[in-house]
Order: structure tokens, then sequence, then C-alpha cells
């Protein structure tokens, strides 16, 4: 255990060139915390750690997407990140917006989300997906199934879609407003998966 621990820490200290003092701070408090014998306030801080290091992927991450999908520009100054510490609540969590109301996409990149297996089991059983629902089927994004649903707007007048990508243990969202079946999926062809896949493991 001890050696596990040591590799842990040897591990967060060459992290630190990336990472600001926060970081710095609570690898400290792990270690301070371990020596004392308080493991579980070393764990905690740990944890904070790597909910710290989560963000830094996350903002690395928003630097590989799209600056633009078509003609809709990306809505930086309302980029989210955040870290939710896996379990539950999923780990890594990132929101980018594109263009605006009536024309508009969101993008959400969730690492461990809580839909991933349910949403794989899906997929590798294609016939069911799509059965009984005309507005659900499988298609293949850059390599990568994915689940396409179909959501007409009726009061506006207009037709939706939501491509939901599963890349290993963590799923990409991609929501267009007004647009059709084909557009969608090329939109989603822009998008950096096996990058993403990647890094946010």
């Amino acid at each position: 255990m001890k050696k596990i621990l040591t590799g842990i820490f040897a591990f967060c200290l060459l992290s630190l060139t990336c990472l600001g003092q926060q970081f710095n701070s609570n690898l400290g408090e792990a270690r301070n915390n371990y020596a004392a014998g308080n493991l579980v306030e070393s764990r905690a801080a740990m944890e904070q750690m790597l909910r710290e290091l989560d963000v830094e992927i996350g903002r690395e991450i928003l630097k590989l997407l799209p600056a633009k999908l078509e003609a809709l520009d990306a809505n930086t100054k309302n980029d989210e990140v955040t870290s939710g510490g896996g379990g539950l609540i999923g780990g890594l969590y990132i929101h980018r917006t594109y263009g605006s109301d009536p024309k508009s996409a969101n993008l959400d990149i969730v690492n461990n989300s809580p839909l991933i297996n349910s949403l794989q089991a899906l997929l590798s059983v294609p016939f069911i997906a799509g059965a009984g629902n005309p507005d659900q089927k499988v298609v293949k994004i850059s390599g990568y199934k994915a689940l396409l649903n179909k959501m007409n707007d009726e009061t506006a007048g207009k037709t939706n879609y939501e491509l939901q990508i599963p890349l290993q243990n963590t799923l990409v969202t991609l929501k267009v407003n007004d647009t059709k079946e084909d557009n969608i999926i090329k939109l989603a062809g822009t998008i950096p998966l096996e990058k993403i896949s990647q890094m946010a493991r």
C-alpha cells in the first residue's frame, strides 16, 4: 500500500508543472495527512487533486473542439468544465454551445457517464435500438457507433436531432436544433472523437 501511495505521489509531483498552486497545496495536504496516519483526509486531498486534473484535461479538450459547426460559431465564453470525481454523477463534464436560438447546437462530453453502459448495450444490438421507434436509429460517426434521436418540435414546426456517441467510458452528446439527419451527422464528423477518447479516459 505504501509503495502504491508513493507512486501516486511521484506521479503527482511530475504533474506539478501543468497545474497551479491549489494542486500543490492539495499534494502537500495529502502527504502531511498520510505521514500523520490520517488516511481519510489524505484520500480526500488526493481526490481533490484528481478533480483538478480532470478540469485541466477538460480545458485541453476544449482546445480541440471546432471553433465553428458550419455557420454556427462556438460560444467560448459560455464553455463549462467541471469534475464530479466519478461515481453516480460522472467524472469530467465539458459543455460548449454553438450559435443562438433558434439555430443552435449543444455539445456535452461526460466521462464515466452513468448512461454509458446502457447505451453501449443498446448499440451492440442495433435492431433493438430502432425497433418500434422510427425516430431512433444507429449510425456511425468516424468509425464509432452512435444513437441518433429525431425530436419533432410541433409548436415551432422544426425538427431537432440528438446524437449520442459512446467512446469507451466517455459519452459525447451533440444536439442540433432545426436541422436534418445528414447535417447533424456531417457536423459530428468534425468533432475529434479519437483524440477526445484518448484524453478523457
